[in-house]
């Protein structure tokens, strides 16, 4: 019998773009270590796709009903997350109505994606760097060899 493989954890992260607020997108204060704020996301339960584990979580975290548009991109550093080695595929959102924080999210706020003025947790600004490019260009985040 052969062994099981030992693999990071995978998770979701969303970019969800509030139509109604001049696109300015979603953050959350996490509740729960690393702290700081962060995009809306988590980990896939096994049996689930991610797309409806992207879903999930920005319903859980947000209370909003999102429709996904793309992935943006996927994360693999293993330093990316403090806590071991996980992958994040990271899918651009949209959403209209009022976020509100639930679940292990402490608040939520509305941002411009360029401010870079609060302490974003995990690679998060990397991602949003990347989500510029994106707005500018229309490519997705860069290949990182």
């Amino acid at each position: 019998m052969g062994r099981t493989p030992i693999t990071p954890l995978v998770a979701v992260d969303i970019v969800i773009r509030m139509s109604s607020e001049n696109d300015r997108i979603v953050l959350i204060e996490r509740q729960n270590p690393p702290p700081g704020w962060a995009l809306p996301g988590g980990f896939i339960d096994v049996g689930e796709t991610l797309e409806t584990a992207a879903i999930r979580e920005a319903r859980e975290e947000t209370s909003l009903e999102v429709t996904l548009e793309r992935i943006l991109g996927c994360y693999s550093d293993p330093s990316r997350d403090s806590r071991g080695h996980t992958v994040s595929i990271v899918y651009l959102a949209h959403a209209d109505g009022e976020p509100h924080a639930a679940d292990d999210a402490r608040d939520v706020r509305l941002i411009d994606p360029a401010d870079r003025s609060m302490r974003l947790a995990f690679d998060h600004a990397q991602i949003l760097d990347d989500y510029l490019v994106y707005l500018q260009s229309g490519s997705p985040a860069a290949l990182r060899v």
